[in-house]
This record gives C-alpha cells, sequence and structure tokens, in this order.
C-alpha cells in the first residue's frame, strides 16, 4: 500500500493580484487612497509593497465588477479611508459589518477595507517597524483570540 502524501500548511498569502484598465491610472487611484512604496513594475504589471506581502496590479481587466468575491485590504485606520473613498467616487457597498468599508475600486475590485487592531492578522514587529508603523497594537479583544489560539503577538504589535 502507497503512503498517503504529506499535506503541506498554508501559512499565508504573499500577494493578491488585481486587473485594472491602465497600470499607471491605477498606481496614481491607490496613492490617493494610501502611502505605498512601489516595489517594482514589469510590463504590464506593478507591484505595491505592503511590508512582507505586496499588491500585484494587472493591466488588462478580464471580468465584470465583483460583487461577491472580494479580498480585505488591512489599515492602520479605515476611518481615515473613508473620506477618500467617497471622494474619489467609489461605489461603496453594504458591508456584514456594523462599522465595515466595503468598496469597488474604478475597475471593480471589491475591495473590504479592516482595520489593523480590529483582525487576528499579524505583521511582526519588525516589519511594522520596517513599514514606518511601528506603534501599530491589537485591540483587548483580538489579542485574546490570539491568545486563545498561543498565538499572542509580543509587546502588543
Amino acid at each position: 500500500m502507497q503512503a498517503k502524501p504529506r499535506k503541506t500548511t498554508a501559512i499565508g498569502i504573499n500577494h493578491v493580484a488585481l486587473e485594472v484598465g491602465d497600470i499607471d491610472e491605477a498606481l496614481a487611484f491607490y496613492g490617493e487612497l494610501f502611502n505605498f512604496k512601489l516595489r517594482g513594475r514589469k510590463d504590464k504589471m506593478a507591484f505595491i509593497d505592503l511590508g512582507d506581502q505586496y499588491l500585484a496590479l494587472t493591466e488588462g481587466r478580464s471580468q465584470e465588477p465583483d460583487t461577491k468575491r472580494h479580498f480585505g485590504l488591512v489599515v492602520d485606520d479605515r476611518e481615515a479611508m473613508r473620506p477618500l473613498v467617497q471622494r474619489l467616487g467609489c461605489t461603496i457597498l453594504s458591508s456584514p459589518f456594523p462599522s465595515g468599508l466595503d468598496f469597488l475600486d474604478p475597475w471593480g475590485n471589491y475591495i473590504q477595507v479592516v482595520e489593523y487592531a480590529s483582525v487576528q492578522f499579524t505583521k511582526s514587529p519588525e516589519v511594522l517597524a520596517g513599514m514606518g508603523l511601528p506603534g501599530l497594537h491589537k485591540d483587548d479583544q483580538v489579542l485574546k483570540e490570539l491568545k486563545e489560539k498561543g498565538m499572542e503577538p509580543p509587546q502588543n504589535s
């Protein structure tokens, strides 16, 4: 009898790829929403640095706007982002969370904005410092949830 292959363990998400109409327009749009460093560009792609992860923008939209499939973008201050999303004329969607911020970018990508303090997603202190965000912390409820999993971050990072 053949041994069953060992399963791998999913560790995280390296990047999310979004289709956009034009790379320069997309970089300008996302540059209005949040501070970022450009990790690089290649052909019809651009890579927005998110510390140890990145957002890949690919020129050429191949589908209709999404209304269900989405990704959660973690930011340091969700409420500071809300007026920017409104000013840029994005379609704001109903959020399943009371203080949620869900919207479509100009190319129909569905983005759900969540705040670092209120989600279990955690960056190491070294990555936060490298991003210029050494003071970010987690809410007490999130710290409790992480502790129950044996994953309490060091020094409330």
